[in-house]
């Protein structure tokens, strides 16, 4: 996948988002919101529409997809439904592994900051054999704030002892760009996730690309340098 540049300028850290950037993780997903669903007599949702409230954490996901309930109770179910149907229901997207172990191989370090509960990013990592790629795993278990704070990101950074210059973030979302912008990190976007090319594109990404695979070409042959000012 290297491109032509004789001498690209790598982050010394990238963290990603996870749901939608790095893993297809909708089915699962849907299948847990519609078993909580079911437990309160609604209807099952198509994953289209669950999709579109994944990435802002399991309060608004809940909150939008089984609304009227309590959501102690409603989150308690999804949880302990969820496990049941995360390896069935997720797949890497592709080009992630490639990218993830060429990055690797580079001696950058990766981590992931996600909304999604600490535990089942855990889990998923475990089941698609990535533990290896990365150096830490955060959920908003680990901060005060979840995304759009920069707490995730914050507490990123103090682990790797690195500046926000040296750092990339890695989302498909508009709250991955708002994020990154709080906590002065850089944001490159790939539009495979919850939110359309239209959508990420008007929350201003340094760059936005359609696959992982061509934000690692474009990271080989024209560097990360040229997004810091």
């Amino acid at each position: 996948m290297d491109g032509p540049s004789d001498s690209p300028i790598y982050p010394a850290l990238i963290l990603f988002d996870f749901d939608g950037t790095l893993a297809d993780s909708y089915p699962a997903i849907t299948s847990s919101v519609n078993h909580t669903r079911l437990a309160f007599g609604m209807a099952p949702l198509e994953t289209d529409v669950v999709k579109r409230f994944v990435g802002r954490g399991p309060e608004y996901l809940l909150g939008n997809t089984v609304p009227g309930v309590n959501y102690e109770a409603a989150f308690a179910l999804y949880k302990a439904h969820h496990p049941t149907v995360l390896a069935s229901g997720t797949v890497l997207l592709p080009g992630v592994r490639e990218v993830l172990a060429q990055l690797k191989n580079k001696g950058v370090l990766l981590g992931i900051c996600s909304n999604k509960p600490r535990l089942f990013t855990q889990l998923l990592v475990g089941y698609l054999q990535l533990t290896d790629f990365f150096s830490w795993i955060l959920g908003p278990e680990d901060v005060v704030h979840r995304k759009p704070a920069p707490d995730m990101l914050i507490e990123g950074l103090k682990r790797s002892g690195l500046a926000p210059g040296q750092v990339l973030y890695v989302g498909d979302m508009s709250v991955d760009v708002q994020t990154a912008r709080s906590a002065g990190i850089p944001i490159w976007a790939v539009v495979t996730g919850s939110e359309t090319e239209a959508e990420i594109k008007a929350a201003g990404p340094d760059r936005l690309f359609d696959s992982m695979a061509n934000l690692y070409q474009t990271l080989c042959s024209e560097g990360f340098g040229s997004t810091i000012s």
